[in-house]
C-alpha cells in the first residue's frame, strides 16, 4: 500500500480550472476519464452525465452504478475508483472548487448521506446534452484567453452544474417549499462538520459557531435527520479513518494524528464502537478487498 493516497489535481489534464470532455465510443478509451487511474481522490469536482451505457465506480466503499440516462457526481476528496465502463456516451466536466457556485457546492455539502446517481427524464437529456454541447463549443483557447469570453464560458458552465444542483436539491430535500429552521441549520451544520471535523468534534463547537445551544441544535439535527449531531460529526471521522486504513500504511497512530486525536488509543475505542471491529480488523478486512491499491 502507498503511505498516502494519490489525489488529482485538475492540472494534471487541463490548463484551466475546468474541463468538459464529450464521452463516447471513439474517446473513452483514449481519455482514461473515469478508469484507469486506480485508487484515488481528485481536487475538483466531477459533474459526469450519462445518456447512455454503463458505469460501475467505488466511491468511498460504496459500490455505484449508473445505467442509461443518468447524472452523477464525485466530490473533491472522496476516494473512489473505476470498475467498469461499457458503451458511455455522454459528457464530462471536472471542475475546481473556487469555480462551483456556492448554491451548487451548498447542495452537495450538505447531503447527510452518500450521493447516489439519479435517473434523468427525456427532457432532462435534451437539455443536458443542449448545454453541453453549447459550452464544449465555446472551450477554447481564443474565448479561455479573453475576460470576456471567459465570462460567457463560466456563465454556460454554471447552467450545466447548476441543473446537476437543481435536481439533487429535489431529490434532497422535497420540502423545499416549506423549508424552516431545524432545515436551514441542519444544512449549515453539515457544511460546518465537513470542513471542521478534525479539529471541532464537539456539537457545542459547532452551536457556538452558529450562535445557538448545544440542545437546540441537537433537537433540530434529530428533528430533521433522526439522529443526533454527535452522529454526524463521527460519520466524518469515520469515512475518512476508512480511506487512510484501506488506502495507505500509515498506522493506526498516525492516523489518529492525522484525524486531530493527540490520544490514539481514544481513537481506537471510538472506530471500534462507531464500526463494531478494531481499527486494524477493518485494515486487514479491507487490504485483500482493495489489493490493486498496493505497490
Amino acid at each position: 500500500m502507498k503511505h498516502t493516497i494519490p489525489t488529482y489535481d485538475l492540472s494534471d489534464i487541463s490548463r484551466h480550472r475546468f474541463h468538459i470532455k464529450r464521452i463516447d465510443q471513439h474517446t473513452y478509451y483514449a481519455e482514461n476519464i473515469l478508469m484507469d487511474k486506480g485508487i484515488h481522490r481528485d481536487s475538483h469536482y466531477i459533474f459526469t452525465f450519462m445518456e447512455s451505457g454503463h458505469v460501475k465506480m467505488m466511491v468511498d466503499f460504496n459500490i455505484i452504478e449508473a445505467k442509461n440516462s443518468t447524472i452523477f457526481c464525485v466530490l473533491p476528496g472522496q476516494v473512489h475508483q473505476g470498475l467498469l465502463m461499457d458503451n458511455v456516451n455522454g459528457w464530462f466536466v471536472a471542475v475546481k472548487s473556487d469555480m462551483v457556485p456556492d448554491a451548487v457546492r451548498s447542495v452537495f455539502e450538505e447531503f447527510m448521506e452518500e450521493i447516489r446517481p439519479l435517473k434523468v427524464e427525456s427532457a432532462w437529456v435534451e437539455k443536458f446534452n443542449n448545454a453541453a454541447a453549447i459550452l464544449h463549443s465555446f472551450y477554447t483557447e481564443e474565448m479561455l484567453a479573453s475576460k470576456e469570453g471567459f465570462s460567457v464560458i463560466q456563465s454556460l458552465l454554471h447552467t450545466f452544474i447548476g441543473m446537476f444542483a437543481f435536481i439533487y436539491s429535489k431529490e434532497n430535500n422535497s420540502q423545499a417549499a416549506s423549508e424552516n429552521r431545524s432545515l436551514q441549520l441542519t444544512r449549515e451544520f453539515k457544511i460546518m462538520v465537513r470542513q471542521n471535523y478534525k479539529t471541532l468534534k464537539s456539537p457545542s463547537d459547532y452551536a457556538e459557531m452558529l450562535a445557538i445551544s448545544r440542545g437546540y441544535l441537537t433537537e433540530a439535527i434529530r428533528e430533521v435527520t433522526g439522529k443526533p449531531a454527535q452522529h454526524w460529526i463521527h460519520q466524518e471521522i469515520l469515512i475518512e479513518a476508512k480511506r487512510l486504513l484501506a488506502f495507505t500504511h500509515l498506522t493506526v497512530k498516525e492516523i489518529a494524528y492525522e484525524l486531530g486525536y493527540s490520544d490514539h488509543t481514544y481513537f481506537s475505542r471510538l472506530f471500534s464502537k462507531l464500526e463494531d471491529q478494531s481499527p486494524l480488523a477493518f485494515r486487514n478486512a479491507n487490504q485483500n478487498r482493495y489489493n490493486q491499491n498496493k505497490n
